[in-house]
């Protein structure tokens, strides 16, 4: 089969996600062709039976704002009628769904067609697409795809709730770890001994926007540092560094927090873990929580959103109220303290991960998804070159 993936293709987990399903794609005989702005930051340069195809949005000097969205549309356009695609995979509602339906409607003029996928990961439908500006297109562009899935139930179940959207049969696709990567023992912790000290680490990966709440895990680590002698690493980059570096500055904490920036190699940190931090508002999923889990590193994080579906409270990691953060401090040294305990729950976080989110088995129901959806709605038997 011939799919297009679209994605946001810098730092988050809906872009990670998008690229490792088209990597695995590609490995299972598929051919993969991305479609976006800018190479994806976890695609490597070259790989069999995987491109890469640039849009390039122009600057006319009328536009203040280029067209993204409709210079997208034009560029699936030309790699589905060039390469013959039997699939738009679209992650995020808008604008990628929006532009594959006008790519598609262009495609239909010249008698070609294709089918239209589109994974909601979370912001375009609890933030983005709840704005009134976005809202009846964000709706209208579910609604058009020829198939939608959602990354956790909590995000299908909001996607009803807030758009409706009674035509369209949300299916609950979760995210997934490549087992082999994410593997502790193959890993050598790369920040050095001295940098370390025999303290116990403790992590964070976001791309630091106001509902991570990284201030929240500063605040956590500075009180179980206060118990335990520990490090913070905190890795990713966006809007609210500077919040927390002022935090680790004001509880006096900074010498014993390392901002890394953006990593696109994650696993090799966290297989030095001791403990995961995840304090946001809302995850629609948690990527970089499986991800931790799948290393052995238990989680200790916020009970919102989708989280609850990927770390076993009391098993894998410990769930706390929003904003509870003597609760998460306490969790987190009452864990720390007893390694015997801490063994037991790493152990079970990277089985669950293997178990529930692997990677064969992720990837096999996207296949399904995608052979279902285009014997559903065959494309003509002449397609123009």
């Amino acid at each position: 089969m011939k799919i297009g993936i679209t994605c946001y293709p810098t730092y988050g987990g809906s872009g990670a996600v998008a690229t490792e399903l088209g990597i695995a794609l590609a490995a299972r005989g598929h051919e993969v062709h991305f479609i976006t702005y800018q190479q994806p930051f976890r695609l490597p340069n070259f790989l069999p039976r995987v491109f890469f195809h640039e849009v390039d949005v122009g600057r006319y000097p009328l536009f203040e704002y280029p067209p993204y969205d409709l210079a997208l549309a034009v560029r699936m356009h030309e790699v589905v009628r060039d390469h013959q695609l039997d699939v738009l995979h679209c992650h995020y509602a808008i604008p990628h769904a929006t532009s594959a339906w006008i790519a598609r409607e262009m495609l239909r003029e010249g008698g070609a067609d294709v089918r239209v996928v589109t994974t909601l990961h979370g912001t375009d439908i609890t933030i983005v697409g709840q704005e009134r500006s976005f809202y009846s297109i964000t709706r209208f562009s579910i609604e058009k795809s020829d198939a939608v899935t959602a990354v956790s139930h909590y995000l299908r179940d909001e996607t009803y709730r807030a758009f409706g959207c009674v035509g369209s049969d949300v299916q609950v696709i979760h995210n997934f770890i490549d087992p082999a990567l994410f593997d502790r023992a193959q890993h050598v912790f790369p920040l050095p001994s001295e940098v370390v000290q025999n303290r116990r680490v403790l992590m964070h990966i976001s791309n630091f926007r106001a509902v991570k709440r990284v201030r929240d895990i500063v605040k956590v680590f500075a009180r179980v540092n206060a118990e335990i002698p520990s490090l913070l690493v905190m890795i990713g980059d966006g809007p609210e560094r500077v919040e927390a570096e002022d935090e680790a500055r004001e509880l006096g904490v900074a010498e014993s927090i390392v901002f890394l920036g953006k990593i696109d190699a994650i696993a090799p940190l966290l297989a030095g873990a001791d403990l995961f931090l995840l304090t946001s508002d809302n995850e629609s999923f948690g990527l970089s929580a499986l991800e931790a889990l799948a290393s052995g590193v238990p989680v200790i994080g916020a009970n919102a959103g989708g989280l609850p579906e990927v770390v076993t409270n009391g098993v894998t990691g410990y769930l706390c109220a929003v904003g509870d953060v003597e609760a998460m401090a306490r969790a987190s040294i009452d864990l720390l303290a007893d390694p015997v305990r801490w063994q037991a729950m790493s152990d079970a976080a990277a089985a669950d991960a293997r178990l529930r989110f692997s990677q064969d088995a992720v990837v096999a129901q996207y296949e399904a998804l995608y052979e279902r959806t285009v014997a559903a709605f065959p494309k003509p038997s002449h397609v123009p070159a």
